[in-house]
């Protein structure tokens, strides 16, 4: 045996053990607990939604609105709706929610295109600014504030802006879709690219009202990628707050012990109880279709498959087998291709068209 081969079979022995691990760590508790524990960590107070409309230029003879609420005492959440042809499609209407991914906002062209293509296709096409994005921000471009919020969160030690933050955004969300006439509650869908591909899983995870789900570039065994030594490539998204983490601790050295003490400051059991393996299987039954690249060393491909496979007995164990999808882009790093926007499409047109 090659030593090339040697490496490749030790990577796949590895991965094995990590899956059992995985499986059984997540057996001690069930979805209930998972998804009880990670609402915990992301609860705070319920205010009033107050939300407001605001009508926009119509996009392809769609009309749109920007659209504005609460999700705490101190958040208002920037958004807008694209409503179908009323003409064509008529009562409640599915909807799908878009999410950008870091640097991003709700106007990011391939999230437009998203909810575009879902307005034409029905549905109540909806995008929000993440936590320190877009509107959200003196520049309303950029990641800069986003960088300072977790280099500030891993400091206190209050608030989870590094994704957990605009989970809780999309619960209330949704609380602001289901009291709209126009609204099938039952049909709501999510999706996201890379940093809100990590959010739609997440999100979905925590709140069963998400009935259909997609995640680009996103889902990923933090954990695997730790131990593995994969984990570069995802602080490097946030590089600028990671140096600032590595000053505040004193450290010199930017290595897996730093990263997995900033994990457990900013987002805690993100490499544990809510690594990806056990947040897509809380999932379980509802639809979940996963993308990936199978270069991209931001969520690399073996830590995608770990994932996909440890929430394979519980879709299997509900008879709902094809509700589980994995499609992995050949020669592709971190970017969704035309065909896999597509073929989020028409994962949200099967399930929740109906």
């Amino acid at each position: 045996m090659t030593h090339s081969s040697m490496k490749f079979f030790r990577s796949i022995v590895a991965g094995l053990f990590a899956l059992q691990l995985s499986l059984a760590a997540f057996a001690d508790g069930s979805a209930e607990d998972t998804r009880a524990a990670f609402l915990r960590v992301i609860d705070r107070p319920r205010v009033a939604l107050k939300p407001e409309l605001a009508e926009m230029e119509p996009v392809e003879g769609l009309k749109k609105y920007h659209l504005w609420f609460f999700s705490d005492a101190t958040e208002r959440v920037p958004g807008y709706l694209l409503l179908p042809d009323s003409a064509k499609f008529k009562g409640r209407r599915p909807v799908v929610i878009g999410l950008h991914g870091t640097g991003g906002n709700k106007d990011t062209p391939q999230i437009a295109e998203i909810v575009l293509r879902a307005a034409q296709a029905g549905f109540i096409g909806v995008a929000i600014d993440g936590r320190h994005h877009g509107e959200r921000t003196k520049a309303g471009t950029g990641s800069s504030q986003y960088n300072e919020a977790i280099a500030r969160a891993f400091r206190t030690g209050e608030g989870h802006p590094f994704y957990y933050d605009t989970v809780w955004d999309v619960t209330r969300l949704i609380d602001y879709l289901a009291t709209r006439k126009d609204v099938d509650a039952a049909r709501i869908g999510l999706t996201g690219i890379s940093k809100g591909g990590i959010e739609t899983y997440l999100a979905a995870a925590a709140d069963t009202r998400v009935a259909a789900s997609g995640s680009y570039i996103g889902v990923q065994s933090f954990k695997w990628a730790l131990d593995n030594g994969q984990w570069p490539a995802r602080i490097a998204t946030i590089q600028d707050a990671f140096d600032s983490v590595a000053a505040t601790a004193g450290k010199s050295e930017r290595n897996v012990d730093l990263v997995r003490q900033f994990y457990a400051r900013v987002v805690p059991g993100i490499d544990g109880q809510f690594d990806g393996p056990a947040m897509l299987s809380a999932i379980a039954p509802r639809p979940l279709l996963v993308i990936n690249g199978d270069s991209d060393a931001n969520t690399p491909v073996a830590g995608v498959r770990l994932s996909v496979a440890a929430a394979k007995p519980f879709y299997e164990a509900a008879n709902a087998g094809d509700k589980l999808q994995l499609i992995i882009q050949e020669n592709t790093a971190h970017r969704v291709n035309p065909e896999s926007f597509d073929a989020g499409i028409a994962w949200f047109v099967r399930w929740l068209k109906q």
